[in-house]
């Protein structure tokens, strides 16, 4: 129905930068919030940073001032460009959205993710 597709993950050096691409394609109706997670080896997934059909955002506090999320509502694209990256940020980044889809009979709103994408920060 709806499929979530990652990019731009990829090995940095410490203080270098990223920008993590995420786009939705299918039987959408409207995207509303979208979330960034991650997950290191041998740790739980955790979110990173999230924003609402409207704009509004929210970060772990681990990347404030440092990632920035954002979004293309005409592309149904979500992006997160990270700055100033640290080797603890290396991890699986996960999509995450929550899509409203159309139905036979209506509409109806559903949590999908994408497959991840590797990020590793190493010198």
């Amino acid at each position: 129905q709806v499929q979530l597709v990652e990019s731009g993950g990829g090995l940095v050096q410490p203080g270098g930068s990223l920008r993590l691409f995420c786009a939705a394609s299918g039987s959408i109706v409207r995207i509303n919030t979208m979330v960034w997670y991650r997950q290191a080896p041998g740790k739980e997934r955790e979110s990173v940073a999230a924003i609402t059909s409207g704009g509004s955002t929210n970060y772990a506090d681990s990347v404030k001032g440092r990632f920035t999320i954002s979004r293309d509502n005409a592309k149904n694209t979500v992006y997160l460009q990270m700055n100033s990256l640290k080797p603890e940020d290396t991890a699986v980044y996960y999509c995450n959205a929550n899509v409203r889809i159309s139905m036979s009979w209506g509409t109806k709103d559903n949590d999908y993710w994408g497959q991840g994408t590797q990020v590793t920060v190493s010198s």
